[in-house]
Formats: C-alpha cells, sequence, structure tokens
C-alpha cells in the first residue's frame, strides 16, 4: 500500500502514519509528501524521514496546479492519498483519478459540522452551538464536495460542561492521528475495504 500524503501545515496525523510505518505497525510505503507551501512544517518533517518531497502551489493555476498533483502522484505510483490538513479543494483530475482512495479526517461526527468552510476551531464552535453532549473525528472519502464523502471510521470524543472551543479542539485533535492510523491498518489488512470506483 503506498501512500501519498497532502499537507498545507503540520501534518498531525501524517506524522502519526509515518512513524507507524517505521515502527513497523503498519504494512504500507510512505511514496510522497506534497505542500502547496514551502515553508509548512511537514515538508521537513518528510524530508527528515526521506520521503520525497513536491511543492505544488495552487493559488495563481489550480488548473495546472491539479495536473502537476496528478503527475506527481502517478509518478510516484501511489496507491492511496492521505489528506492531513491540506486546506486546498482538489482538482478533477486527481479527483477522478483516484476516485474513492482520497482519504481524509474531519475533526466532528460527519455528516454534522461538515461543508465549505467547516475546519479547524470554527468546527468546534458549531459543535458547542448546537449543543452536542458528543463530537468526535471521521476519516472519509474525499469527492467533489467539502465533507460528502463516505465515512469509513470514526471515533467520539465527549462534549464536558464548560468546554471551550479550543478544550474540545484539542481533545479531538489528540484521537485524529490514532483514528488515521487504525484506518489505515484495517485497509492494509483486508479487514476494512473501499468501494470501488465507478469509471
Amino acid at each position: 500500500m503506498r501512500l501519498g500524503f497532502l499537507a498545507s501545515n503540520n501534518g498531525s496525523s501524517m506524522r502519526a502514519i509515518i512513524l507507524a510505518i517505521e515502527a513497523g505497525d503498519l504494512a504500507a510505503e510512505a511514496s510522497l509528501m506534497v505542500s502547496n507551501k514551502p515553508g509548512a512544517p511537514a515538508v521537513a518533517f518528510a524530508a527528515e524521514h526521506h520521503i520525497p518531497v513536491r511543492v505544488i502551489p495552487t493559488a495563481k493555476s489550480p488548473d495546472a496546479s491539479d495536473e502537476r498533483l496528478l503527475d506527481a502522484l502517478d509518478g510516484a505510483r501511489v496507491d492511496l492519498v492521505v489528506l492531513s490538513g491540506y486546506l486546498r479543494k482538489l482538482g478533477p483530475k486527481t479527483l477522478n483519478r483516484f476516485r474513492n482512495r482520497i482519504l481524509n479526517v474531519h475533526p466532528a461526527l460527519l455528516p454534522r459540522h461538515g461543508g465549505r468552510g467547516m475546519y479547524g476551531r470554527r468546527v468546534h464552535e458549531a459543535v458547542l452551538t448546537a449543543g452536542d453532549g458528543v463530537s468526535g473525528a471521521t476519516v472519509h472519502l474525499v469527492d467533489e464536495e467539502y465533507d460528502h464523502g463516505a465515512a469509513l471510521a470514526h471515533v467520539e470524543v465527549p462534549v464536558l460542561p464548560g468546554d471551550t472551543a479550543s478544550d474540545l479542539e484539542k481533545r479531538v485533535m489528540a484521537v485524529e492521528p490514532g483514528l488515521f492510523v487504525e484506518t489505515l491498518q484495517r485497509l492494509a489488512l483486508g479487514t476494512l475495504r473501499l468501494p470501488e470506483a465507478v469509471a
């Protein structure tokens, strides 16, 4: 299972996955790490762990960057694409080529509190505003709509009395990397299967 990572900042889940691979806890290979930001800490981490890195800015020409990203992933013979805090919407070429093979983690129990603009602390503020008694994290497939693809796994995190958005964010962030590693382990073992891509 050859993994390609996309990260815009720290890449916390990417880091946990790479460390699990190095520890022999995940039967996978980290084949490529791509960022849209050259100074992202995830870039330095990947380089330190001898993973090929590509920086592909997306702001000026989304169509050209989509093509460059697809070429990079294909060139690295990536099987699955792992989004780890990648704050750009993927283009149609990459989405079509890797249909049902792009995974993301969202900091809430989808389908609640997902969609355009729902990332980071905004999600936790929405959970508290809604008065939810439980939140969590969801690993899901990525498609053309934000946070819309099928959910593969989730873990619950209680909302505690007096929680601030910052409190809840910290607790949810603490469980996200482990959930991602566990989901990939299940895929590697065949106890979890992805839907077939439809041409």
